[in-house]
């Protein structure tokens, strides 16, 4: 069997298609044997009529198959189908001419209870259909229209990073609203995967049951045959070549014939499912989303006081984005922290640490709960790792100091607080004096851990804030480090 679906739609992130198109084929295909099984139906009900009334009321069994068969496009229209069956139908039941009262209580004994029950099997069949495949085409519609909404937002937002020169809100960041399009793409992928793996179901059972409904048609023909063969000989040679052309049909004829008159709509079996990295929509690639660096940090946390991973990206728009992992999957990649990197001041690096201090402008949990300057320490996994991150966190930040991340725990909870209050204050007097001035050193509340790399004493002192522009070659050796993080092959 050919491919059925043009397959350049397969890489686009919302296909072109209609996915109830199938099931609609299929609906359709399902009445149509429905009115044919209702014609062998009125046929034999006609023909014990004619046999109680005779000649004259042999004139109507004629006229229930006189029309040409209701979607009838379905049936092949050459000699040994069941169009052609029909066809031979028509022509010997014309020479039929005699029958009497016992051949017609037969008849409705025996003969029409069959194509009745047949008649019922096929209305069961599509209300199957409608409430299984119907349904997962509805899923699938809903899904795509989802994934469609957020390719528009990312569209929208993208032309905005562009005509502001990148300035966009955290949530409005090009970079999440792709990772959120990625998120909905697998659970568009996953409602088409299983609609398709419905309608192939459906596609293979119809063979058998387009075999089984020609087999039923074959048997109660045969049946009918043995009641008729005791009439006159003429009768019982038509019917007899009436049967025979029902006979004739493959189980497999009609259906062969509708795979291959139907290869552009019907699914090929063989054909590859979609997969989301097959997939391409507008803004993909756009600068925008081309994080300047992304990969894992230590972060002290202040409940816990310890270090604890994250993934991390510094965005083209330059935020600084906190995730638990770089799953787009399992769930929705919202940022639990997001510092916009040109309001922060950023400290000089440590061995594997470093400290900012910021704003969390992300709309998430902890955005909430610190909504005003904090300090962030972080820890790289080696000094190469973690200065590779500072050159390029330095040269988006609004503000270098020369001040160091703390590697020492305070002993009382008072000496935090007066540490929190000096710093604090001497930040707002160099603001007053009209001076740029870094914020002091924060020393950890008790909250707070210290690094879990770090064992200097409890009673170390911390290096005092003082601030400092950034030394000689600074933006030449970020600029580098941002060039190596986007291009770590140059």
């Amino acid at each position: 069997m050919s491919t059925a679906n043009s397959r350049d739609s397969d890489d686009d992130a919302i296909p072109a298609e209609d996915t109830s198109e199938a099931t609609k084929l299929f609906n359709e295909r399902l009445a149509a044997w429905k009115h044919a099984c209702g014609y062998l139906e009125d046929y034999i009900s006609a023909t014990q009529k004619m046999h109680h009334s005779h000649g004259k009321e042999y004139e109507k069994v004629l006229k229930t198959v006189s029309k040409p068969l209701k979607e009838g496009n379905h049936f092949d229209q050459n000699i040994g189908g069941i169009a052609g069956f029909f066809d031979n139908m028509r022509s010997n039941t014309q020479g039929i001419a005699n029958s009497h009262e016992e051949t017609a209580k037969t008849i409705k004994g025996s003969v029409l209870p069959t194509f009745e029950r047949l008649h019922a099997e096929i209305k069961s069949k599509s209300k199957e259909l409608v409430k299984g495949a119907g349904k997962g085409s509805k899923a699938v519609d809903k899904a795509r229209n989802a994934t469609q909404k957020h390719i528009e937002l990312l569209g929208q937002h993208s032309a905005t990073y562009d005509s502001t020169g990148g300035k966009v809100g955290a949530h409005d960041d090009p970079y999440v609203i792709q990772r959120g399009i990625f998120h909905r793409l697998h659970r568009q992928v996953i409602e088409e995967n299983a609609n398709r793996q419905d309608i192939l179901a459906v596609q293979s059972n119809f063979a058998s049951f387009e075999a089984h409904v020609i087999e039923t048609i074959q048997n109660g023909m045969a049946q009918f045959n043995s009641i008729v063969s005791k009439q006159a000989d003429l009768t019982k040679s038509m019917y007899g070549d009436i049967v025979a052309s029902a006979q004739r049909i493959p189980g497999d004829f009609e259906w062969n014939s509708f795979l291959h008159r139907n290869t552009g709509v019907l699914i090929d079996p063989e054909a590859t499912p979609r997969s989301v990295e097959s997939i391409n929509f507008p803004n993909q690639h756009h600068r925008a989303t081309i994080p300047l660096i992304s990969g894992s940090l230590d972060r002290r946390t202040k409940l816990l006081r310890k270090y604890e991973t994250g993934y991390y990206v510094v965005t083209a728009s330059k935020y600084l984005h906190e995730f638990k992992t770089d799953d787009d999957v399992a769930k929705d990649p919202v940022p639990e922290i997001s510092l916009y990197l040109p309001d922060c001041v950023v400290g000089q690096i440590d061995g594997d640490m470093f400290a900012i201090k910021g704003k969390d402008v992300s709309k998430g949990k902890m955005g909430i709960k610190m909504s005003t300057n904090s300090e962030y320490k972080f820890k790289g996994h080696t000094h190469d790792s973690a200065e590779q991150w500072w050159e390029i966190i330095r040269a988006a930040a609004g503000q270098v100091t020369n001040e160091v991340p703390s590697v020492s725990a305070p002993t009382s909870p008072v000496v935090a607080h007066s540490a929190e209050g000096e710093k604090f204050g001497t930040i707002a007097s160099a603001q007053e004096s009209g001076t740029t001035a870094a914020p002091a050193a924060t020393h950890p509340t008790p909250t707070e851990a210290a690094p879990v790399h770090a064992a200097a004493p409890a009673t170390s002192a911390e290096p005092a804030f003082s601030a400092a522009p950034p030394t000689a070659g600074a933006d030449e050796k970020a600029a580098e480090a941002a060039r190596h993080a986007t291009h770590p092959g140059a």
